[in-house]
């Protein structure tokens, strides 16, 4: 209930206030904090702690209580410097470097970010939150430390980090001081694979009699000499018993390349990428060697988790 009216306090709150609304832009990193940009506002436990020394205050005044009155000030005191050590909690952080490893599209994406504390005190207690995802770290002062916040992925493509908030409700949980951060960086979404997708398609029909790889390493046979052969290739005893020059040739077996073709799928724009998504990763599980061809880019031959990754990236970059 509480973090229902905490939260519409905040949108009507930036809706009304402009010096809320001034970092609603992306910006570029670094990111640094600063007393300017760093808001406060009580907690529940806060406001209930309020009214209790509303009513201690009260109290004293109305019985003449001179020590229930210096106790009732030195506790308000002491919660005002705690205002002081809230918000000085993310004064002078730095947000330096943000960053995720890509996932397919519905899995969820690791994001993570990188913070150096500049001086002063350590920073124990620090939650960094987007909607309902959140994850806490702690920083020593003069020191970097890094946060990593799981979010959720719905659609391939570059996907915005977002605002994210960094707050703290330390040092006596009476306040809470925030700050967004809104960094002007995109991660990497691969396309959702199809689930139903049939076996990976053989190679193409006008490369079967592509067999070999010239030069190679393997005893392949001989044939007639051309300009520009080596000497120390010339079949001499071989040349002498046909009365004609014969040169040694080696070649090496060359592996069908599964082609995955864009123009052979007769399915929807999404479909297609999904299901050559589905083809590409089996094709890098199976350690084979394909080529992918999307409309005005053709990539490979090529094999391995490298060019595995190059080709999702295609994938997941189409308009």
């Amino acid at each position: 209930m509480w973090s229902r009216w905490r939260d519409a306090l905040l949108r009507f709150a930036e809706t009304r206030l402009p010096a809320l609304t001034r970092y609603r832009q992306a910006e570029p990193l670094p990111i640094r904090l600063h007393a300017r940009r760093v808001y406060i506002l009580p907690t529940r436990f806060g406001l209930a702690f309020a009214v209790l020394l509303l009513a201690m205050l009260i109290g004293a005044l109305n019985f003449n209580n001179n020590p229930a009155l210096l106790l009732t000030l030195l506790v308000i005191a002491t919660t005002m410097i705690g205002f002081h050590h809230c918000v000085g909690q993310l004064n002078r952080i730095e947000l330096r470097s943000v960053g995720a490893d890509p996932v397919h599209a519905g899995q969820p994406l690791r994001l993570k970010l990188s913070f150096h504390a500049g001086a002063g005190a350590d920073r124990p207690h620090l939650v960094l939150d987007q909607d309902r995802h959140r994850t806490q770290l702690s920083l020593a002062a003069e020191a970097d430390g890094e946060a990593e916040i799981v979010l959720p992925t719905q659609r391939r493509g570059r996907m915005p980090v977002g605002r994210l908030r960094l707050w703290t409700p330390y040092p006596f949980g009476i306040t809470w001081a925030w700050s967004v951060l809104h960094p002007d960086v995109q991660v990497l979404v691969y396309p959702r694979p199809d689930a139903e997708a049939p076996a990976l398609p053989l190679g193409d029909p006008r490369e079967q009699g592509q067999r070999l790889r010239f030069p190679g390493d393997d005893w392949h046979g001989l044939r007639e000499h051309r300009t520009g052969d080596p000497p120390k290739h010339v079949a001499w005893k071989p040349s002498a018993r046909q009365e004609r020059l014969l040169v040694k040739e080696f070649a090496d077996p060359q592996s069908h390349a599964v082609t995955l073709d864009w123009q052979a799928l007769q399915l929807e724009r999404e479909a297609r990428i999904s299901r050559l998504t589905r083809w590409v990763i089996e094709a890098r599980d199976r350690q084979l060697t394909f080529r992918l061809r999307l409309p005005g880019i053709e990539l490979g031959p090529g094999s391995g988790a490298g060019f595995a990754a190059a080709c999702l990236r295609e994938l997941a970059l189409l308009p």
